[in-house]
This record gives structure tokens, C-alpha cells and sequence, in this order.
């Protein structure tokens, strides 16, 4: 058996390789969300150029979202004929040409068309990228994971916070979406120049269909299921939403809404990689899945009830709450699970059924705002369902 003693101490060269793929990563995920993010500051301008209801705006969310959940089997499928390194690299393409194409008119067709595209380009990048932490970074896969995640959120954050003012300066909210190709493009320049330090060209992508055996008679399963599905639902309801009810409800000008936005995701970065590290690797994760759950409860309702009262503490608190419980629940497939193959199982369903309620969601908060004329009632059942995490977080056992 190798010993520590016994493997090579890494050299200069092999720790700038190792960092410059870590970078690469880094940016590759900081891609994932900007798409989505970009559009919540500038919904009422979106709304009043192509004529939509607060229903129909929320597609925007709502179409990436759903193409991310359909997609993924055929991601897995590129990953196993082109590789990882090709198969990220196509993802990355894919949401170039898809984002730019955004800037070329305001017809809802097109901006419906481009926001699929998007959300199968990152289909193909968010599926492949885990087996990258593992197959590259397979001694840092903690270290690696928190900065993959951190990339995911820091590009959302951005994104949020950037848009508003792009628009004013381009004087285009369709030039706005479209600049993020950018961001992109840096990607797929940096991902093909660490091709040699990512060492990917002869792995490829993970094998089986993502659906395969997925264990729908079980009630472990579903309470894992159930939790996962309203905490994606929850994130892109909170993308797409709070901005728009910051701007509507308190009075904020759309710049200073997705400050607060960039903000909220920026503590929630900070909380995703601190929260488990609070709480260690071997305690009961119900007691971290009940304190974060309460947390984002309040964090809604008090948006529901008094948005333009103590707006700071509203937003911390979705921050600290949602950061957590987003990285915690992610931990408990396996937490929950007696060996890896259930544990795979576990996370399948959860991905599958997650996104299609992360899809539905942004939609159903739209139809409310456009049924009662503001947030209030959308954002207080938000909160209400979040409370109701609590009932299968009880009913969960440590397996591990």
C-alpha cells in the first residue's frame, strides 16, 4: 500500500498546474448562472418591451431551468463520447453563442429560443464538471468542491449586480444579457489553455443513463427528494424574484435591487462554504438542516410582510440561511444512504424531480404577482413552504 512517504513530493511545476486548472474550473463554473441572474434586475424592462405578464417573464427563468433538468442525460452521453475535457469545453460553447445570440432582437420568440439554448449549454458544463473534481482533484475533492461552488455563485452574483447598470449603459437590457458572453468566451479561452494542466483527454464523462434505477418506492428517498426539490425551487425563485419585488414593494431603483440581490448571493457563497465547516463532518446534520431552514423562512416572509423595513436583515438572512441549507442538503444523499450505489440513486432522483420544480416555481410566483398585483402572497407561501422542510428534515437518520 503507498504510504504519504511514498508519493512524490509535487513540485513547483506540478503545484502551478494544479492551480491553473483550479482556475479554469473556477471560471468554467462561474458561467452556470449569469444567464438566469442577468434577467431578475432588469424583469420590468423585459416586461414592458415584449409585452409579457409577470407569468410570462418568468419563462425566462423557467425555460434554462427546465432545459438544464431534460438535458442532462444527453450530457452525460457527450461526456462519454468526447471526453470531459471536449465535453465542457462544447457546454461552454454552446452558452456563448446562445448568450450573444440574445442581443439580436426583443422578440419573445428569440429571447425564449437563446434561454433554452443557454440552459442546455450549461446542462452539459453542471453535469460534467463533478466528474472533473473527481477524476483532477481527486486529493483536494473537499478544497476543489467549495471553490467549484463558490465559482457557481460568485458568476450569479455578479451577474445580478452588473446587469442594471449595463443596460443603462448600452442602453439595451437585450445588449445586457448578450455582454455575458464574455464571460464565456474567457472560459472557453482559459479551459483550452489548461488543457495540458487538467490532464482530461483520456477520461471520459460518467457512465450509465442518469435515470437508470432510481428508487421511487422508497421514503428515504422522497424525503431527500422533497427537500432537495423545494431548496432548488427556493434558489431560483429568489434569482428571479427578489430583485423585482425589492424594486416593486420597497421603492428601490433597479440598480440598488440587484445590488441586493449580488449581495444576498455573495453572503450565500460565504455561508455554503462556512455553515458545514461550523457545523464539522460528524455531527447530526438535522440540527444545520433545522437552524438554515428557520433562517430562509424568515428571510422570505420578512420580504412578504415588510419588504422596505429592515431590507438588510431580510436579505442576511436569506444569505446565511439559504447558503447552508443549499450545501447541506447536497450532503445528504449520502449522509442518509448505506453505500455509494444508494447514495447515487438518492442524488438521481433528487437532481430529476429538483429541477422540475425549480422550473415551476419562478412561474407560479409570476402568476400570483400578476393575480394579487405584488409579491406579498407569492413570497409568504414561499416561507410557509420552507417551514414545511422541517417535517421531513425530523424524519431523517444518519446512515453513514
Amino acid at each position: 500500500m503507498t504510504t504519504l512517504r511514498d508519493r512524490p513530493t509535487p513540485t513547483t511545476k506540478d503545484r502551478a498546474a494544479l492551480a491553473f486548472a483550479t482556475m479554469a474550473l473556477f471560471v468554467a463554473a462561474a458561467n452556470l448562472r449569469p444567464a438566469i441572474a442577468a434577467v431578475s434586475p432588469l424583469v420590468d424592462r423585459i416586461r414592458l418591451d415584449l409585452g409579457l405578464s409577470s407569468t410570462g417573464v418568468a419563462l425566462l427563468t423557467t425555460v434554462p431551468t427546465l432545459a438544464m433538468g431534460l438535458c442532462a442525460p444527453v450530457a452525460a452521453a457527450i461526456g462519454r463520447r468526447f471526453g470531459l475535457q471536449r465535453g465542457v469545453l462544447i457546454g461552454l460553447v454552446v452558452v456563448a453563442i446562445a448568450t450573444a445570440a440574445r442581443g439580436f432582437g426583443t422578440a419573445t420568440w428569440l429571447q425564449l429560443s437563446c434561454a433554452a439554448v443557454v440552459g442546455a449549454g450549461i446542462a452539459v458544463a453542471q453535469t460534467l464538471l463533478p466528474a472533473v473534481v473527481k477524476s483532477r482533484f481527486a486529493e483536494r475533492a473537499g478544497l476543489v468542491t467549495g471553490i467549484y461552488t463558490a465559482g457557481l455563485g460568485l458568476g450569479g452574483a455578479v451577474a445580478a449586480g452588473s446587469s442594471a447598470p449595463l443596460a443603462d449603459a448600452l442602453d439595451s437590457w437585450p445588449g445586457a444579457l448578450a455582454s455575458w458572453a464574455v464571460l464565456a468566451v474567457a472560459g472557453i479561452l482559459l479551459w483550452s489553455a489548461a488543457r495540458s494542466a487538467l490532464r482530461l483527454d483520456d477520461v471520459s464523462g460518467p457512465q450509465g443513463p442518469a435515470t437508470k434505477g432510481l428508487p421511487l418506492r422508497s421514503v428515504t428517498a422522497w424525503r431527500i427528494t422533497v427537500l432537495a426539490a423545494l431548496n432548488s425551487a427556493l434558489y431560483y425563485c429568489e434569482l428571479a424574484w427578489v430583485a423585482p419585488l425589492l424594486h416593486d414593494a420597497a421603492g428601490y431603483r433597479e440598480a440598488y435591487a440587484g445590488f441586493l440581490l449580488t449581495a444576498m448571493i455573495s453572503i450565500q457563497v460565504v455561508a455554503m462554504l462556512a455553515v458545514p465547516a461550523l457545523l464539522g463532518e460528524h455531527r447530526d446534520k438535522r440540527v444545520g438542516l433545522a437552524l438554515t431552514t428557520v433562517l430562509t423562512a424568515v428571510g422570505f416572509l420578512g420580504l412578504a410582510l415588510s419588504p422596505a423595513t429592515a431590507t438588510w436583515l431580510w436579505i442576511v438572512a436569506l444569505g446565511i440561511g439559504h447558503g447552508g441549507l443549499f450545501t447541506l442538503v447536497l450532503t445528504v444523499p449520502v449522509s442518509m444512504s448505506r453505500d455509494v450505489a444508494e447514495a447515487g440513486r438518492y442524488s438521481a432522483m433528487a437532481f430529476f424531480v429538483g429541477y422540475a420544480a425549480a422550473a415551476v416555481a419562478p412561474v407560479l410566483v409570476g402568476a400570483l404577482r400578476d393575480e394579487t398585483g405584488d409579491f406579498r402572497l407569492a413570497f409568504g407561501l414561499l416561507g410557509g413552504a420552507t417551514v414545511l422542510l422541517l417535517v421531513p428534515i425530523a424524519g431523517m437518520v444518519r446512515r453513514d
